[in-house]
């Protein structure tokens, strides 16, 4: 199925970590980053970051990722939205695509994974580079990340 859509097979481990992502919904109260942060370490968050919702995604090693959820929901009163266990592109792996018909080959070859039955998630290392928004967006809304 790769080589249908002008992909090439080999291994890709080495491109991506293994990290757990905790996702905590925006609370009425505008608790940032800077307010949850000591909180995050001392459940066993190795870093902190907010999402353009207003979410705050935490994340761990994949062993601490229910700890962190549970402590965290607990101790500051938030909600959370999923906890997952995902494969993070490693940022001196990252991949431009050359061209727009690159990224539409691409999206091609998600849909087609999607379509399998057995797929449960799509990770990708693809950095926007100098693509279009729209063109970028597509793929965005089709990876796990």
């Amino acid at each position: 199925m790769i080589k249908n859509h002008k992909g090439t097979v080999t291994p890709t481990s080495y491109l991506f970590t293994r990290r757990g992502r905790v996702l905590f919904e925006r609370d009425e109260r505008g608790l940032g980053v800077d307010e949850v942060l000591d909180g995050a370490i001392e459940a066993g968050a190795e870093d902190v970051e907010a999402d353009d919702e207003g979410n705050i995604v935490v994340w761990t090693e994949p062993s601490s990722v229910t700890a962190a959820a549970d402590g965290l929901g607990k101790g500051l009163d938030l909600k959370v939205k999923s906890v997952d266990l995902i494969w993070h592109p490693n940022e001196d792996t990252l991949a431009v695509p050359d061209s727009n018909e690159t990224l539409e080959n691409l999206v091609a070859l998600i849909d087609a994974l999607q379509d399998e039955p057995v797929v449960q998630g799509v990770y990708t290392n693809v950095t926007k580079g100098t693509i279009e928004d729209d063109a970028w967006s597509a793929l965005e809304e089709k990876i796990s990340v």
